[in-house]
């Protein structure tokens, strides 16, 4: 039930979706005897979408999410060692479209693909993870994991250090069936290659799912403070990184809410 309702009401809050909502159901009023409020729907939906597109309001909601996590370093407590492997979180892989071509397509966030891939070489007895499998409410046998793992051949990863995970839906399906298939022991070390604006949410899940992870967090949105308060010429882009972190701002609350995280804003475990 909560899969189900986060993706139909996550759909309809969306910034655009909602304001497009509220834009219809004025441009219908205007011809009934409730013209005047149909009017200003009207009206505050275009104002609204202009904002979201066009000013910096995307950036100030994505940067405290990007900022949470700082990157990683190589070591813990001030000692080294190789990490024992590597989960990548999904959604860079449209699983659809990579059936109709027969081929892996790539549509999204592809830097934790390519992040895993330059972390695997560069520890080459480090096992890598892909959990990923089809997060639409509705949908076919195609899922992102049956994809991942030829990307990562063609990255030069052997197919014999590769563990693909297909079931998950979610972020917190994500945590709790890599925990299940990995089994991790204590004292080994994990790292979790996700999307910066993703990794609060994501290191808050696996810590209730009980499995200590390290973040390695890449695909950054927005750049330094200074870039925070910038404007974009593009509505379309500022539109979509508003829709972002507007999505993830929502999963947070969601699952704050619901018990499935123990802090509204997860961050880095205390030393």
């Amino acid at each position: 039930m909560f899969f189900v309702l986060s993706k139909t009401l996550g759909f309809l809050l969306l910034p655009t979706n909602f304001l497009i909502g509220v834009g219809f159901v004025g441009a219908i009023l205007m011809f009934t005897r409730f013209a005047s409020l149909g009017r200003k729907l009207v009206i505050a939906a275009v104002l609204l979408l202009i904002i979201c597109g066009l000013s910096p309001l995307g950036n100030l909601l994505l940067y405290p999410l990007e900022q949470r996590f700082p990157p990683w370093e190589g070591s813990r407590d001030g000692a080294g060692g190789a990490p024992d492997g590597i989960i990548v979180l999904g959604a860079s892989i449209e699983a659809d479209l990579s059936v109709a071509h027969g081929t892996p397509v790539v549509r999204s966030s592809p830097d934790r693909l390519i992040a895993a891939a330059a972390l695997a070489h560069r520890y080459p007895k480090a096992r890598v993870v892909f959990s990923g499998g089809s997060a639409k409410l509705i949908s076919n046998d195609a899922r992102e994991a049956d994809f991942a793992g030829a990307i990562f051949e063609s990255l030069g990863i052997d197919k014999s250090r590769l563990i693909m995970e297909r079931a998950s839906r979610n972020t917190q399906e994500n945590a709790e069936f890599s925990k299940a298939l990995l089994a991790p022991k204590d004292g080994e070390r994990w790292l979790l290659v996700t999307s910066a604006f993703h990794m609060p949410r994501s290191v808050g899940l696996f810590r209730k799912a009980g499995f200590a992870v390290e973040p390695y967090p890449v695909d950054w949105r927005v750049g330094k403070r200074a870039d925070v308060l910038s404007f974009t010429n593009s509505a379309l882009d500022g539109l979509g990184r508003t829709e972002m972190a507007v999505r993830e701002w929502m999963g947070l609350v969601a699952y704050r809410a619901t018990g499935r995280i123990d802090d509204l804003l997860p961050g880095p475990a205390p030393k």
